[in-house]
């Protein structure tokens, strides 16, 4: 049967021209099939941590539309030698900027939000029999301004045309083969996992798993997207996300450990413990488009009280400078920073059903001689702010300890 499939490759997929003619030869693959393809991709391998870098060689504040007209340019240059690459194997693509296929987005650059999407010119050139290819991250506002999706924004692209045109199912091709219970990189025993549910790897995706950028994953949700995240460099299924993820073991507690080394704690001293300052300090926070993971506000002694929290690092100078005023207007003391910390996090539908579960992750902690920061829990989720220098050795510790260590075959 005929189907919509949109494919996303990462910047590790296209990484180099071997890696480029890889993904064409798989993409013409799908089409040879009968099946309609719309590829969406991102910038070649590190291209746009190299644009960061360069715009920081210039200013350390560069302007954020200025800074998402220059990063938006590395998808530019990888869609284009991708359908030069498709032509070379006798296949009619054509290739778009996010822009040239209507991807409307709000004016918060650097993170827009997509408003619309105009399918039409993507549709005729489907008709018409060509593969189209789309610049991932990016979008343009209704003042023809060009903005960027946030980091792993291409997987939100995805996932929205997917939605827009109808699509079948959203294969995210990447340079691992699924969703894992941990990075592999840190914990060598992680295990792949065959099915996850939407709220399962939003969770893992919003506390630090790289796989998939979390508003894709809170879109597909909203809209059943089927997503599909499996290798660039094997024919063998992936990991599934679906709404009820398919479990093994009815007492599975645990899904996964992720860990994120990018993030910052800030905290302002000496706040004045009155009504209402909290909010007057978030609001601020907010207007800046400044997002707000962890919050802990200390015990109040003599009036006074510490105020910490943690955001991205790449929010870090914009909210050093924002927090300093706020400081000041609302006549607390000084504002101190720490990058040197990590968040490690457990996850799993499981834990509705299984009390226990945090005293059991803090007890494996302190038997690790690991001091915890912060403090934050979901339905599904537990989460604690430690030294990054021993980040590592809690997310093994926890993988092992919550048995999702891979078997050793016999």
């Amino acid at each position: 049967m005929k189907k919509l499939i949109v494919q996303k490759y990462g910047g590790t997929s296209v990484a180099d021209p071997s890696r480029i003619k890889n993904v064409a030869k798989r993409v013409v693959e799908t089409k040879k099939k009968g099946h309609n393809v719309v590829v969406v991709v991102s910038a070649l391998g590190d291209t746009t941590d190299k644009l960061i870098e360069l715009a920081h060689q210039i200013t350390e504040n560069p302007s954020e539309r200025e800074f998402d007209m220059l990063v938006s340019t590395g998808e530019q240059v990888s869609v284009a030698l991708l359908a030069m690459a498709i032509h070379k194997l006798g296949v009619e693509a054509i290739s778009f900027t996010g822009a040239q296929v209507g991807i409307i987005t709000d004016t918060a650059f650097t993170k827009a939000r997509i408003i619309n999407i105009n399918t039409k010119k993507i549709e005729e050139e489907l008709e018409k029999g060509k593969i189209v290819i789309v610049a991932g991250f990016q979008g343009i506002t209704m003042d023809q301004d060009i903005t960027t999706l946030g980091r792993g924004g291409s997987n939100l692209t995805a996932v929205a045309l997917c939605k827009a045109l109808g699509g079948d199912v959203c294969e995210m091709n990447t340079d691992v083969d699924g969703v894992y219970t941990a990075d592999p990189r840190v914990v060598p025993n992680a295990r792949k996992l065959d099915f996850i549910s939407y709220d399962e790897m939003l969770e893992m995706a919003s506390l630090g798993s790289q796989v998939l950028q979390a508003r894709s994953v809170i879109f597909a949700k909203k809209f059943n997207v089927p997503i599909h995240v499996r290798s660039s460099f094997s024919d063998k299924p992936g990991t599934f996300i679906t709404k009820e993820a398919k479990t093994m073991m009815e007492d599975v507690v645990i899904s996964g450990v992720t860990l994120n080394k990018n993030e910052a704690k800030m905290t302002i001293c000496d706040v004045p413990d009155k009504p209402g300052i909290a909010a007057r300090i978030f609001k601020v926070l907010a207007d800046e488009e400044i997002n707000v993971d962890m919050i802990i506000q200390n015990v109040s002694r003599t009036g006074f009280t510490d105020l910490s929290f943690t955001v991205s690092k790449s929010d870090l100078n914009k909210t050093l400078r924002t927090a300093k005023k706020i400081a000041q207007d609302i006549e607390a003391d000084k504002v101190i920073f720490d990058e040197d910390i990590a968040k490690i996090s457990i996850i799993g539908v499981g834990m509705k059903s299984h009390p226990g579960v945090a005293a059991r992750m803090f007890d494996i902690l302190a038997k690790n001689k690991i001091n915890i920061e912060m403090i934050s829990t979901s339905e599904i989720s537990i989460s604690c702010v430690i030294s990054k220098a021993k980040a590592e050795l809690a997310a093994k510790a926890l993988h092992t300890a919550f048995g999702l260590d891979k078997k050793e075959k016999k």
